[in-house]
């Protein structure tokens, strides 16, 4: 296991530890409860069920396929932020995505020296307002939180959004509604200029 793989999972463990102990209903919580999460428009995402019912942060933190992303929000000091009312549409990368980029791009990124430039990344993945895959039109331009623009490219049914370096994300899983807006998966970290 490479030192970078290994610093981010006991970052991403660190997290879900202290989130799960705020977060996460009691052992005890009632059936209904349950049923009533499930119900709706619950999706399976990293092999958690996100509860329309629960914010971005609450979701986010149960899904395997994100710890990268939930360590970066955390090092960013964006966790509050996303829990906030919102709405919010977030373009979430996911591990894989992360690890498209260059060999220590991450590492040196969660660094605190770095946080500036990190919390530019991520908020050029947030679109203030709830947006559904319906209204990610071809050509749709969407201003993010940092303040740049991606530009929306359909093709079929598939979703893509253009970053303004030029490179390209996919959406993989749309429409992941949250209690404070929705999340869109994505296969690759979007770069702002």
């Amino acid at each position: 296991m490479s030192k970078r793989i290994a610093y981010l999972s006991a970052a991403a463990l660190s997290a879900l530890a202290l989130t799960a102990t705020v977060t996460v209903p009691a052992q005890a919580e009632s059936k209904k409860m349950m049923k009533s999460e499930m119900s709706g428009d619950t999706v399976m995402v990293g092999g958690a069920p996100m509860y329309p019912s629960k914010n971005i942060v609450e979701n986010a933190v149960n899904s395997k396929d994100h710890t990268t992303l939930v360590a970066a929000v955390k090092a960013a000091g964006l966790v509050k932020t996303l829990e906030g009312k919102g709405p919010f549409t977030v373009f979430a990368p996911t591990n894989a995505a992360f690890g498209k980029l260059p060999a220590g791009t991450v590492d040196t990124l969660v660094k605190p020296e770095n946080k500036q430039q990190l919390t530019k990344i991520l908020t050029y993945h947030v679109v203030p307002g709830k947006l559904v895959a319906a209204d990610l039109t071809d050509g749709k331009k969407l201003t993010t939180v940092e303040g740049e623009v991606l530009t929306v490219k359909r093709a079929g049914d598939s979703v893509m959004l253009v970053d303004s370096k030029g490179g390209s994300s996919t959406v993989t899983i749309p429409n992941v509604n949250q209690s404070n807006g929705v999340i869109h998966v994505v296969d690759t970290v979007l770069m702002p200029s």
